[in-house]
């Protein structure tokens, strides 16, 4: 049944003449139920023209008008009050030409040819039938098609029963064009069994693993996935239901709270798959917002890396505690673009400027700071893909390192009062160049808070792998599932901390906010994630199933890549902070003079082709940095030797 009607509305539009023909055979019935009708009563038809040919006289004239009017110009299954009008209209002028005629021909040979009748019972049926036929078609056609939507349609049922999802449910229902069929509402609570809402069952159950109501309900039913309003629902019962839905092979969607519904959209784009990000068990952060406005209202504040994924969350995140004002300093043109237009938008009376510089170059950073005086600089430009810093040292040493060396000196020759450096977890015990990099520039701006005659603060925060960043796991995942897969993992045991990139600068202004300089904040990252259980549940999420729709295939640890994440070094001490999330680690500092003579090294090594004298050299500078997977393990044993 569905391919017939798919069939029929595929069918192209009746050809114009098809439209025509069909009218002119409309207005010949037309013409014969008026005669019959006219030939059983006492009115008697003139003998001036016979049958035929008074047919033939009001037939060529209504087709004169449907050509000059073009009443078969339009589409039939889409007619408009334009379209009947013209119909209307053709049947009006022609009888009215016809009427004139015939009196016109009886003033001149005292006889008339039509019968006034006639003329007018023959207009009444010709724009009846005529419309008829329109309505017919036009009526036709939306009901096959809203037959075919709705069997396309998915039956779905909303979990809840409160003001959020009557709204959700009262839009399902109004709107024929969503691609969801509302079939209910799934409730916890005790209700009536015969309860219904907006005329829609009400189904008292619970929905878990072990549930056999709601394994029914979804056979009975033909239920294909479940509507939730994720934000009034624990992170518990999420995972509970989503695990239950993916036990029985139905999909999960997510929907806003109403009131954070985006007008500009419609309900369609509202309603979403589930997404992994909504499912990993991270508690809201709460943060001082009292205490950071202290220590922000009315600075002037550098963010570097600013249109990336971290320095523009900070520097969103930094406009609602009222700055003097905000330069955004990236070296990516597009990104840096893209952030003045969202600013310009959506923070309409923030001060800001968006600078198009490079942390390298130290001239043109000289003239930003004289020019704007800064008070504070939040860090966060860097190389960060471990693979792609591997494989080009000499990047990492120039952006991580150097740049950092750059911004640092300049923040204390310029009497900068605080500078929060964004680093990463891979800087402890790190196996690879990046994460040795990182470590470096912390090395570097610890030992310089320890110079006598900084003024500066110099507050390093570290955290893991924030969730949808450019470049992560997860958006990878994403694109490879739309692609069809397989989705590649490095290896089936490999996990990581997992942070959003709300959370992670929510806790770098609030780590901004403490210490005397010199400290290295460590964020509580929570649990950490199987990247292989994260990849089968992402698929599932989709609708799909893992290794049967979308392939998953492990590929080995790239180059420079480890197992298992640390935020602590084997050595390291930390100590807790008031917040609960933001713990200072103690480590141990080098020497100014000794630190700045190996990255000084560092440096110059870059201007050399040779990788492997670079990375011997912040081997030196980084003894931790045991490389794993990477051509760079022959530099540890020929140094174990």
């Amino acid at each position: 049944m569905r391919t017939k009607t798919m069939c029929l509305l595929n069918q192209r539009y009746l050809p114009r003449w098809a439209v025509f023909l069909l009218d002119i055979f409309i207005c010949i019935v037309s013409f014969g139920i008026a005669y019959m009708i006219l030939d059983g009563t006492p009115l008697k038809f003139q003998k001036v023209w016979s049958v035929p040919v008074r047919a033939s006289f009001i037939l060529a004239t209504n087709i004169f008008f449907f050509y000059m009017l073009r009443t078969y110009a339009g589409i039939v299954r889409h007619s408009t009050f334009t379209d009947v009008f013209r119909v209307a209209a053709a049947s009006f002028l022609t009888a009215l030409s016809v009427v004139v005629f015939n009196l016109a021909y009886f003033a001149v040979s005292g006889e008339k040819i039509f019968l006034t009748t006639g003329i007018i019972l023959y207009m009444f049926f010709s724009f009846t039938l005529m419309l008829f036929f329109r309505i017919v078609v036009k009526e036709s056609y939306q009901y096959l098609r809203r037959m075919n939507s709705s069997s396309l349609k998915k039956r779905v049922v909303i979990v809840g029963m409160d003001n959020q999802t009557i709204n959700l449910a009262r839009a399902l229902t109004t709107e024929s064009d969503l691609s969801f069929k509302l079939v209910g509402f799934i409730s916890e609570d005790n209700l009536n069994k015969s309860l219904n809402v907006l005329g829609k069952p009400v189904f008292s159950m619970s929905i878990n693993k072990d549930s056999i109501q709601f394994a029914d309900l979804i056979a009975k039913h033909r239920i294909d996935g479940i509507l939730m309003v994720r934000d009034s629902l624990s992170m518990a019962e999420t995972n509970e239901i989503v695990e239950t839905c993916l036990a029985n092979s139905i999909e999960v969607f997510n929907v806003p709270l109403v009131e954070n519904w985006n007008k500009k959209e419609n309900i369609q784009t509202q309603i979403k798959h589930i997404e992994i990000e909504d499912l990993l068990d991270r508690r809201p952060i709460e943060i001082d917002t009292e205490i950071i406005k202290d220590d922000l209202e009315n600075k002037t504040i550098l963010v570097t890396g600013g249109a990336g994924s971290i320095g523009s969350e900070i520097v969103k995140q930094l406009a609602v505690f009222n700055p003097r004002e905000i330069v955004v300093l990236d070296n990516a043109e597009s990104a840096l673009y893209e952030m003045e237009l969202h600013l310009s938008s959506e923070f309409p009376d923030l001060k800001f400027s968006t600078v198009l510089a490079d942390v390298r170059n130290v001239e043109r950073l000289e003239m930003i700071f004289s020019n704007y005086k800064f008070d504070m600089v939040y860090h966060a430009a860097a190389y960060k893909h471990v693979p792609l810093i591997e494989k080009n040292p000499h990047e990492a040493i120039d952006v991580n390192i150097s740049g950092t060396v750059n911004l640092a000196n300049l923040s204390v020759q310029h009497g900068i009062d605080k500078f929060v450096m964004i680093s990463t977890d891979k800087a402890v015990n790190p196996t690879n160049v990046m994460g040795a990099s990182k470590r470096a520039a912390e090395m570097y701006v610890q030992s310089l808070q320890e110079k006598i005659g900084t003024h500066t603060r110099f507050i390093t925060t570290r955290f893991g792998n924030v969730l949808g960043s450019n470049g992560s796991v997860i958006p990878y995942f994403r694109k490879q599932i739309a692609a069809g897969g397989p989705v590649t993992v490095t290896h089936k045991d490999i996990i990581r901390y997992f942070m959003t990139i709300p959370e992670a600068c929510q806790l770098v202004l609030q780590a901004g906010t403490m210490g005397n300089g010199g400290e290295i904040y460590i964020f509580d990252m929570g649990k950490p994630v199987k990247i292989l259980d994260m990849a089968e549940r992402m698929i599932s999420l989709s609708g799909l199933k893992p290794y049967k729709d979308i392939d998953i295939q492990i590929i080995g640890l790239r180059s420079g890549e480890k197992l298992y994440e640390e935020l602590l070094s084997d050595t390291a001490l930390t100590l807790p902070t008031f917040h609960p999330k933001i713990m200072v680690s103690k480590v141990y500092v080098e020497n100014f003079n000794s630190v700045s003579e190996k990255i000084q090294s560092i440096i110059n090594a870059t201007s050399k082709t040779n990788k492997m004298e670079v990375v011997i050299k912040l081997k030196g500078l980084v003894p931790e940095f045991i490389s794993q997977n990477s051509e760079y393990q022959i530099l540890d044993v020929h140094h174990q030797n």
